[in-house]
């Protein structure tokens, strides 16, 4: 007897202890390999509480959270599509967050340096 890749026999045999019944065999189809998609929700919720410039985080933790559902439901290109926006908006998350904390390091030096 031959099985299809994704058809697999639990059990084809007989048990020992069961003397000559035939025992029906159980076929589990399994779903097609596909391709994990990274949603960044960690990375948007921690945008979102601690580095939310402008409300982009909240914007990326929208779109992480619409690729999860889009990869819940199975369709991949949906869910890369909302991923990698939400990758976009947390990338310009950091950037953006980063740069105001770099201006207003160097802005306090420059007004304690000029008080003196």
């Amino acid at each position: 007897m031959e099985y299809r890749a994704d058809q697999v026999p639990m059990n084809p045999g007989v048990y020992p202890y069961q003397g000559q019944q035939q025992v029906q065999s159980t076929v589990i189809t399994m779903a097609p390999n596909v391709p994990p998609v990274r949603d960044h929700l960690p990375w948007s919720i921690f945008n979102f509480f601690y580095m939310n410039f402008c409300c982009l985080g909240f914007v990326a933790l929208v779109f992480s959270v619409k690729s999860r559902d889009r990869k819940v439901v199975g369709d991949v290109e949906g869910a890369q599509h909302y991923a990698s926006t939400a990758r976009a908006l947390n990338i310009a998350i950091a950037v953006l967050a980063s740069l105001a904390v770099v201006i207003a390091i160097v802005t306090t030096l420059v007004i304690v340096i000029n008080a003196k």
